[in-house]
């Protein structure tokens, strides 16, 4: 599995790379190209070192402790340890957002230097246990290496689209040069940033799926999970706004359930699957509605622990 993420982390770079000189030629010829390249290069390097510090601070999410002077923040640091050690990971670090909408994601390249991030509406509006199954669910994604792909590609989406805004507003007369002219330089605009997007998407929607399965089995609560998306879903769409989010549409596939304003579908152009089939989906696997209390686990060494010695 791990091996198999890192294939689709490279092919995904190399896609993104490949359509950051798409757009470059079709700026300026062979000299956009090769700039862009060099633009997508460091770009990609700025991602893997960066990108989740980059996210954190876009959404002002703050490190909190088992210290900190609020009850609920304390009692969400103390579950995501306690989920991260049943689950043979290392700890990650705990941060918070100051945003009314109940939300979450995870960042970081690799389960060494991984993130989680919920949001104060996700604290005051869930419930304890429905809260560490959102937290699971997070977890699942560090474990499952989803966070470096999700993170890399919200930056390089980002970049896609302001490269193709830079070349419609500040191109110059140049554009009638280009390769279709005015209309091919106004398609770019748009069709760049949609062919990113549409890369976001496809990936995020398959690896949702599988950190609900994944974060299900880490906090033992299936229904939880089930009941948190439900909630999750509902408050965003009855205009638990997210400005942060809507002021960076590319970041909107981290979060557990879509935090822009959308219907949920499952469709093309969805960031993520629709709830309900994400819910049927855990009912079918785990069985019903019901309560369930969370399964004791037995800590398990991870693949990124060195045999002996700290986490590093």
């Amino acid at each position: 599995m791990t091996s198999l993420n890192h294939l689709k982390t490279f092919a995904l770079l190399a896609a993104m790379t490949a359509l950051f000189a798409l757009v470059g030629h079709l700026i300026g010829g062979a000299t956009g190209m090769a700039i862009a390249l060099v633009l997508g290069a460091g770009v990609n390097f700025l991602s893997y070192w960066n990108a989740d510090r980059i996210v954190l601070s876009m959404y002002g999410a703050r490190e909190v402790s088992d210290s900190d002077a609020d009850p609920l923040v304390r009692r969400y640091v103390e579950d995501v340890m306690e989920l991260a050690s049943a689950a043979g990971m290392p700890r990650p670090k705990v941060t918070i957002m100051a945003n009314d909408q109940p939300n979450a994601f995870a960042t970081g390249r690799d389960p060494r230097h991984a993130t989680v991030a919920a949001t104060t509406g996700l604290l005051r509006m869930l419930e304890r246990r429905e809260v560490r199954a959102v937290m699971a669910h997070e977890l699942a994604h560090v474990r499952n290496r989803d966070t470096l792909t999700m993170t890399v590609t919200a930056t390089l989406a980002g970049a896609i689209s302001a490269l193709a805004n830079f070349a419609f507003f500040f191109g110059g007369d140049n554009r009638q040069e280009r390769p279709g002219g005015v209309i091919g330089t106004i398609a770019l605009m748009i069709l760049a940033p949609l062919a990113a997007s549409l890369v976001q998407m496809a990936i995020s929607r398959s690896r949702e799926y599988e950190a609900d399965r994944v974060g299900a089995e880490i906090s033992g609560d299936a229904p939880a999970l089930a009941s948190a998306l439900e909630k999750i879903d509902t408050f965003a769409r009855r205009g638990a706004v997210n400005l942060a989010a809507e002021r960076n549409p590319a970041t909107a596939h981290l979060f557990i359930i879509n935090p822009l304003a959308g219907r949920g579908a499952d469709n093309l152009f969805s960031t993520h699957p629709s709830t309900s089939n994400r819910v049927s989906a855990l009912i079918e696997r785990f069985g019903g509605r019901q309560a369930a209390a969370p399964q004791k686990q037995t800590r398990r060494r991870g693949p990124w622990e060195p045999p002996q010695g700290p986490w590093g």
